[in-house]
């Protein structure tokens, strides 16, 4: 493992890319630069551990993010994405039918206060404990060091228990802190990373030579068998 003297931002958005296809991506204080420097990465041509560079696709809002993130995972693509706040809320429709799908993916979240009263940009977990009954698994960053290594744990955990997960730290208080960590190699990430996982993912893809069901229409007989069970299990 090398030092590098890098920012929480930094930390998560470095292993974020190493485990994704494709991040689809909307800028909100404080976790743009995350998207920002993976940006970067691909312009200079850094390779994922997949031997690819991540496809950056910006959209409109964090609604569309969400949305591109969810048809992303559909079709096969490792997707994440970052985001904070109110454009948090905006995806957490898009949440449910992740969850409810069982993809895997991780969330990278500067944890920030709500507009409610007043519009605040500093940190807090307001946004994030508004996500909690979406079947997304929380898993909470400290310090840098943490942000990087527990954002591995994060995509490590997610392509084995098929849920997806929030990884979050608190805004500005971690994601702009400067700190001299430990680096996680790509190397080192490839040894960690069962690629039976991977493989069973992209199997489950949208493709007419394997078709596969989602989003049915289902009576209430059938419906809250099934609720009661997914609430049993989280």
């Amino acid at each position: 493992m090398a030092k590098m003297t890098i920012d929480g931002n930094t930390a998560a958005s470095h292993v974020a890319y190493a485990f994704s296809d494709v991040a689809a991506i909307y800028p909100i204080t404080p976790s743009s630069p995350m998207a920002e420097v993976a940006d970067e990465w691909t312009v200079e041509g850094r390779k994922n551990l997949f031997g690819q560079k991540v496809k950056i696709a910006e959209m409109q809002s964090e609604a569309g993010a969400a949305g591109a993130v969810h048809g992303s995972l559909i079709a096969g693509a490792l997707t994440t994405t970052f985001t904070a706040s109110q454009g948090l809320l905006l995806m957490i429709p898009n949440m449910y039918k992740i969850a409810g799908e069982n993809w895997p993916c991780v969330f990278h979240v500067s944890a920030r206060s709500l507009a409610a009263h007043a519009l605040s940009i500093f940190g807090d977990h307001a946004d994030v404990m508004a996500c909690r009954q979406t079947g997304f698994a929380l898993l909470c960053s400290n310090n840098v060091q943490e942000a990087m290594d527990l954002a591995l744990v994060a995509h490590l955990a997610t392509l084995e228990a098929r849920v997806p997960f929030v990884h979050f730290f608190d805004g500005f208080r971690t994601s702009h802190e400067i700190s001299k960590i430990e680096t996680i190699d790509y190397a080192d990430m490839d040894k960690l990373l069962d690629r039976k996982y991977v493989d069973e993912f992209r199997a489950r893809a949208l493709n007419p030579e394997h078709p596969q069901q989602y989003g049915t229409s289902q009576n209430p007989d059938i419906y809250f068998q099934i609720e009661k069970r997914q609430i049993n299990i989280t």
